[in-house]
């Protein structure tokens, strides 16, 4: 096991939920930011601060009341178009005629967050100085689910007409799912135009070349490790588990090792890694707690959950000592922050509705582990709390 003391450096952040909900506000933090400065400092915005918010509207993008077409979702979001192409449609939720009456409400809301909370570092996107962060200060490294390959999509929109994707999937949809996806500076965004009213001119880095540096690559992977390497983990929390027990069934799942990736994003010349799990950490997948046959485990949900926390400190520890090596090696010159982003809860019953709910409704069947993600979600958080404590 790590010892937390070992992890109390200032370099891993824990995000809210709202955050990630389309990026509709940009969070700015001067370069010299970290932990401390983000969570702690007066006018910063805390996670749960700016989760405690309210949608207002609908306010209507368009004149057209509504969708009659499914091109009309870039319209109704106030997208320009979106770089990535890959289940276009899908990810703009137009692909299916029979929900097409969610438009346009569904995309004219406007997240609020209360002024009592005191988060006033908050300023509205824009798209323009949030690429030139991307560029001046290093790139995103996405790591996680599809959950977050919709975070990766919506920056695409978001980051239109700047940005270029790559791969194109409109020939071939059937790439492989743990192929890097990436976006790139457009070479024809106005923002390299001579003289150009779009802003003032981008200052590269050393070594930063439009074709080949990523400003955002996602990566799939599921669990944030390696199936091999949870299991070496189970083995030594449980050494004696009976000769039948299997920690995972076939499920299909995406993994790649921490040092891989994490090596990819301090040497890839990325600035922030955004991290998201949960939602594939199901009895499903780790089957070996849905059959209940360890005997100094908990069962079910709790022992998957227990687990959970047991591997999330385990790569807290790994990530934050890779980080710190090669900040010694760097002479601590290059700033990089892990940003943990915490993971979106589906519902059965979300379809039925055209409108915010103003509080959480219950479950109805407990799909997957919908109902649990709170509790992955409270278990990162006061992680990193303990962790920067020093506890």
């Amino acid at each position: 096991m790590v010892h937390p003391r070992s992890l109390s450096t200032k370099r891993i952040i824990f995000l809210g939920t709202a955050l990630t909900l389309g990026l509709f506000v940009y969070l700015y933090f001067a370069p010299e930011s970290s932990i401390a400065t983000i969570l702690l400092t007066p006018g910063s915005c805390p996670a749960r601060a700016y989760s405690n918010g309210t949608w207002k509207g609908p306010y209507p993008r368009t004149n057209s009341m509504r969708m009659i077409d499914k091109t009309q979702a870039l319209q109704f979001a106030g997208f320009s178009g979106c770089a990535s192409s890959r289940e276009f449609h899908w990810h703009l939720a137009a692909d299916n005629e029979e929900q097409w009456d969610r438009f346009p409400a569904a995309q004219s809301y406007r997240w609020e967050v209360g002024r009592e909370e005191g988060c006033s570092g908050l300023r509205k996107l824009n798209r323009e100085e949030m690429v030139r962060d991307l560029v001046e200060q290093g790139g995103w490294l996405f790591v996680g689910d599809s959950i977050t390959e919709g975070h990766f999509f919506s920056l695409s929109c978001l980051l239109h007409p700047h940005v270029i994707a790559t791969p194109t999937y409109e020939p071939n949809s059937y790439f492989d799912r743990a192929w890097p996806q990436n976006l790139y500076l457009n070479p024809d965004s106005p923002l390299l135009r001579p003289n150009s009213r779009a802003n003032k001119q981008l200052v590269f880095p050393s070594g930063f070349n439009i074709t080949t540096t990523p400003l955002a690559t996602f990566r799939r992977i599921d669990l944030l490790f390696e199936q091999s390497e949870l299991v070496d983990l189970h083995n030594t929390i449980h050494p004696n588990p009976p000769t039948n027990f299997s920690l995972f069934s076939k499920e299909a799942t995406w993994s790649m090792s921490p040092s891989e990736y994490t090596n990819l994003f301090l040497s890839g010349g990325y600035g922030t890694m955004i991290v998201s799990t949960a939602g594939h950490w199901t009895t499903t997948l780790f089957s070996g707690y849905s059959e209940a046959v360890l005997e100094d485990a908990k069962k079910g949900i709790d022992g998957v959950l227990h687990f959970f926390e047991q591997a999330m400190t385990k790569w807290a520890g790994d990530v934050q000592g890779m980080l710190d090596e090669a900040a010694t090696k760097e002479g601590g010159r290059k700033k990089r922050e892990v940003v943990v982003r915490a993971y979106l809860p589906g519902h059965e019953d979300c379809h039925k509705h055209r409108e915010p709910w103003t509080e959480i409704r219950p479950m109805l069947w407990g799909w997957y582990n919908w109902a649990q993600i709170e509790r992955f979600n409270d278990i990162f958080e006061v992680l990193f709390f303990l962790l920067r404590a020093g506890c």
